[in-house]
């Protein structure tokens, strides 16, 4: 290595004096611009962090952990073990605050649209929608979540429990039947590369067999969705709009600039795709060209009411590409962790087949089943909560900060985010004995108020907590009640890019009759 006398002579050597004292220049300005924040970011609020330059921030930071195979988390994992639970960053453009407590939880999402109020990131809201329930604002957000809930109803979801089950049902039966391993969380992305290994791999070796099915192996919960929102049934139609839901889900976290290739444009032309089908589809119910029953035709069919007894057609377009997008992705997660949590842990496992098997016992070969089966679901209701504890699959809740206010003895100023850490809640050693443990059975005890969120809490709570649920437990029964499996492939990375944390396997699984 160069002592400091002869980088200086070399300088001196090949460059000329103005050049020497430029870059000499620039380096000290870095060097107390970096100071500078760094003091800040200690002095401003309490909250310790480091902010970054002016707009970039950490941003750059965040987008790497989110294109690594740990996932995003891990970028606020860091910076937990460097500042400490309570951290402010920049990301964006604007400053973030990760609030890692249930007091904190509460103190917000208690005042929410009072001291608080949404904050999703640019690129998350262009990709649901201005109109979209998890933009809008107070006034709109009450009459919207009103005129959604009908699909929540008891007798909505009554009805859904069977459909759901019909369709998850045969499809099992014919992944068994045809003897493979199939990937229960398969996005168009991997199916494109899957197809071309088949290709590829055919001209190397005529006996080779392809591992894994594709596409359409378990898309079970999107497919339930658009059929009950929507009646679409049709194969290639469900095919197209999920590549380009998975297109607009890409989207969510990524830089916000049309810029052809990048994955903030595909989802915004993949949203306009979407939007352009979706008023095709009402155009032709309004002519009557078709008109069945389902949730889209009673939105309809309140054209004629006054304004604030209906939705607007962006605001009916924006919420069915919200309600879809969270099937395809929170509730087919959670479903996906739940197999590997069973996998990795057979004691909870056998215990959760004996209860669905004793509720098999006491109905008919084939039939359905219902919300009174499902309210009989005791252990399998705390598996469902044990595995949204562990998966998070929101990682946090964003709002933002109305005015000037105080968290914990933290100060937080107007138009800073502050981030629920539902995740590091989750985590919390103080809250749950061996967090890292996958224990059903410490639901047994009532939970610290706000201390489980998986959902969030307050006025904004997740419009389809029960289906979530509901979905998940038709789903343990059927995948316990009558079949074993094995894991085919244990690789525990995540997916890149993703904004819920997905295993990049997608945990392909072979099934075995009972």
């Amino acid at each position: 290595m160069l002592w400091k006398e002869e980088l200086v002579l070399l300088a001196q050597n090949y460059f000329d004096t103005t050049t020497v004292a430029a870059v000499l220049s620039i380096g000290i300005l870095v060097l107390v611009s970096k100071v500078c924040w760094r003091q800040r970011s200690k002095n401003v609020g309490g909250i310790p962090g480091h902010l970054g330059l002016p707009f970039v921030g950490e941003t750059f930071s965040f987008l790497s952990a989110n294109n690594s195979t740990r996932g995003c988390y891990q970028f606020v994992r860091l910076r937990r073990l460097w500042h400490g639970r309570w951290f402010r960053t920049r990301l964006f453009g604007k400053i973030h605050v990760f609030v890692p407590s249930a007091e904190g939880a509460k103190a917000i999402l208690a005042n929410d649209f009072v001291q608080f109020n949404k904050g999703y990131v640019k690129s998350m809201g262009d990709a649901v929608g201005e109109k979209s329930l998890l933009c809008v604002s107070h006034e709109d957000h009450r009459r919207i979540r009103r005129l959604l809930a009908d699909p929540f109803s008891m007798t909505s979801l009554s009805k859904f429990v069977k459909q759901f089950d019909d369709m998850l049902s045969k499809r099992l039966q014919k992944l068994v039947k045809d003897g493979k391993s199939f990937v229960l969380l398969d996005f168009s992305m991997k199916v494109i590369e899957n197809k071309n290994i088949v290709i590829f791999l055919k001209h190397v070796c005529l006996t080779w067999q392809p591992t894994y099915l594709t596409l359409c192996d378990l898309q079970i919960t999107f497919d339930s969705m658009c059929n009950m929102l929507m009646s679409l049934r049709d194969e290639s139609t469900l095919r197209q709009i999920e590549k380009d839901c998975s297109a607009v889900s890409d989207a969510m976290l990524s830089l916000p600039f049309m810029i052809p290739g990048t994955r903030y444009y595909k989802g915004i032309k993949a949203r306009n795709r979407l939007m352009e089908r979706l008023r095709e589809i009402i155009s032709r119910r309004r002519k009557g060209e078709e008109s069945p029953e389902d949730f889209l035709q009673s939105m309809l069919q309140r054209d004629s009411y006054p304004p604030d007894q209906k939705l607007d057609d962006s605001e009916i377009m924006d919420n069915l590409l919200t309600l879809i997008i969270a099937s395809q992705t929170t509730t087919a997660a959670a479903m996906m962790w739940s197999v590997k949590f069973l996998d990795e842990n057979r004691e909870a496992q056998e215990r959760l087949r004996e209860e669905q098997l004793s509720i098999l016992r006491k109905k008919e070969d084939g039939e359905l089943l219902t919300l009174e089966d499902l309210n009989k679901m005791s252990f399998g209701s705390k598996v469902v909560k044990e595995t949204l504890r562990m998966s998070n699959v929101l990682l946090w809740f964003p709002r933002v900060a109305l005015g000037d206010c105080r968290l914990e003895g933290f100060e937080i100023k107007k138009g800073w985010h502050v981030n629920i850490d539902a995740t590091c809640i989750h985590y919390d050693p103080d809250l749950y004995k061996d967090p890292m443990q996958f224990n059903p059975s410490r639901f047994d005890e009532i939970q610290k108020p706000y201390s489980f969120i998986p959902f969030g809490s307050g006025p904004r709570t997740c419009l389809g907590i029960n289906m979530a649920k509901l979905t998940m437990l038709v789903f343990l029964h059927r995948m316990t009640g009558g079949y074993r499996w094995t894991v085919d492939d244990p690789d525990p990375c995540l997916e890149k890019k993703a904004h819920i944390p997905r295993l990049r396997s997608g945990c392909p699984i072979t099934l075995k009759t009972l």
